[in-house]
């Protein structure tokens, strides 16, 4: 069982996982908020490459992105600073990131070093699962869940085939479109669940446009994790006491989801 199947079967409560963009604001703000995120009662952090044409993102993470590249992160850094935080934070790590820079670093050498680094996990949201059986080879090789998402206007036979490959947890997306801060949560986004869950025992987690306790709390009654980032930018950048006011909205998602029977 991997560390990240772990959580999920280990843990009494919702699963909570937190998204940030390694070197912003800067490289020190990750170096904070990783560990911040852990004590604050996230279950997994999600930890983004910066990469130049982030298709999957919206704004809030494409600005993000774009000003991490301005400061110099490479996935060598990325590497560099998940092996510091691994050490630091006792709950699993994912790279999320996109498959041109993990294909031009060299998939073997990016698979060795992230285990090196304490990466229990990876989420490339361009990789599609028909055509990510040489990622999957070489991450199972070294013990990395890969895994893939799911849209909603996904097929049957898409999810059927996600269901069977994807590792650790199946990411369902709540829109179709990209990541972002949104006013409410899609009304259809049950059945969506519902839907997956028909094909699968696996758990299921939940992002895009989560950004409220409320909302989490809602997503937390149908799927078995939340994941939230853009919020999570959004309060990073905010001032001198953007750390205060992480902590303060991490807790509040926290008491959210552990109102919701499990």
């Amino acid at each position: 069982m991997s560390r990240l199947e772990s959580v999920f079967k280990q843990k009494k409560h919702k699963i909570l996982i937190a998204y940030v963009t390694i070197g912003y604001p800067d490289i020190e703000a990750t170096s904070k908020t990783v560990p911040l995120l852990a004590d604050c009662g996230c279950d997994i952090v999600e930890m983004g490459i910066p990469f130049s044409d982030p298709m999957a993102d919206g704004a809030t993470i494409q600005r993000a992105s774009y000003e991490a590249l301005q400061n110099g992160v490479n996935i060598k850094h990325c590497l560099e600073i998940a092996n510091k935080l691994s050490s630091k934070a006792s709950i699993p790590l994912v790279f999320m990131t996109y498959f041109n820079p993990v294909y031009s670093y060299g998939l073997d050498k990016f698979c060795d070093d992230c285990v090196i680094s304490g990466i229990d996990g990876l989420i490339v949201p361009d990789l599609t699962p028909d055509e990510g059986q040489t990622l999957e080879t070489v991450a199972s090789k070294n013990s990395l869940d890969l895994i893939y998402l799911l849209a909603p206007n996904s097929t049957e036979e898409r999810i059927k085939l996600v269901a069977r490959k994807s590792r650790g947890f199946i990411y369902l997306v709540s829109v179709v479109g990209v990541t972002g801060a949104r006013n409410k949560v899609p009304a259809d986004l049950g059945k969506f669940v519902t839907r997956v869950k028909q094909f699968t025992g696996k758990p299921v987690c939940v992002g895009f446009g989560i950004s409220t306790p409320e909302q989490a709390g809602e997503v937390a009654k149908i799927a078995d994790g939340v994941i939230i980032g853009s919020k999570l930018i959004q309060l990073m950048e905010s001032d001198d006491k953007a750390m205060s006011k992480t902590q303060a909205f991490i807790g509040d998602v926290r008491k959210e989801l552990d109102k919701v029977p499990i």
